[in-house]
């Protein structure tokens, strides 16, 4: 295999977090989404993934784009260990924890938009994580146990993680979740999670390695 990456993109280290879990190896083609006026926007990788952004991923003789149907694909065809519960109501809570991130929150302060807000950007990705982890914050409530969803690592858990990672890099108050921030710490000492982050990638810049 071999995935298409940015090492600070919340959407790429949805993947490497779930590549790491079942062990799936590959090379990383690094894509830098600030160099070169965006390399995403070459015509090379505008051949990988129409849509220039990252992750993409080759695998099994196909390229496949956005992170959750890739996730969705190697959990069809790898499925262990599972980051979708058997549980037709727990997997149900992690699809909607999962969306609630990936469609809810991480496009309104994705590389895209922040472009267009100019010196409010910074604002507007905080209010729209805010926004967005206030009803988190409450589902999670009904819904955790050790992680996202009970005691199992999920999808959910995948998508939490980078998602908090903005939060922080765009200095938001996290004292109001404290359950995201449960989670996100016990998610955080796992090795899969460790070995995916975005300090530890080949195309990591040296002052922002671990």
């Amino acid at each position: 295999p071999i995935l298409y990456s940015y090492f600070r993109s919340s959407c790429s280290w949805r993947v490497r977090i779930a590549l790491a879990l079942k062990g799936i190896s590959y090379d990383l083609v690094p894509v830098n989404l600030l160099k070169d006026g965006g390399q995403q926007f070459s015509a090379e990788f505008k051949a990988v993934n129409p849509m220039q952004q990252v992750p993409a991923l080759k695998i099994d003789g196909i390229t496949l784009s956005q992170s959750l149907a890739i996730i969705h694909y190697l959990e069809d065809t790898r499925p262990n260990p599972r980051l979708l519960p058997q549980d037709l109501k727990k997997r149900a809570q992690v699809r909607m924890i999962a969306d609630h991130i990936v469609s809810g929150i991480q496009p309104l302060q994705n590389l895209s938009i922040l472009k267009q807000m100019g010196e409010k950007k910074t604002e507007w990705a905080q209010n729209c994580i805010a926004s967005g982890f206030q009803a988190l914050e409450q589902i999670l409530q009904h819904t955790a146990g050790r992680y996202s969803v009970g005691d199992e690592v999920s999808m959910a858990d995948l998508c939490l993680v980078p998602q908090v990672a903005n939060a922080e890099r765009f200095k938001v108050d996290m004292r109001p979740y404290p359950t995201i921030t449960r989670i996100n710490k016990a998610l955080l000492e796992l090795e899969a999670f460790k070995v995916s982050h975005p300090s530890r990638q080949p195309d990591t810049p040296a002052e922002l390695r671990a």
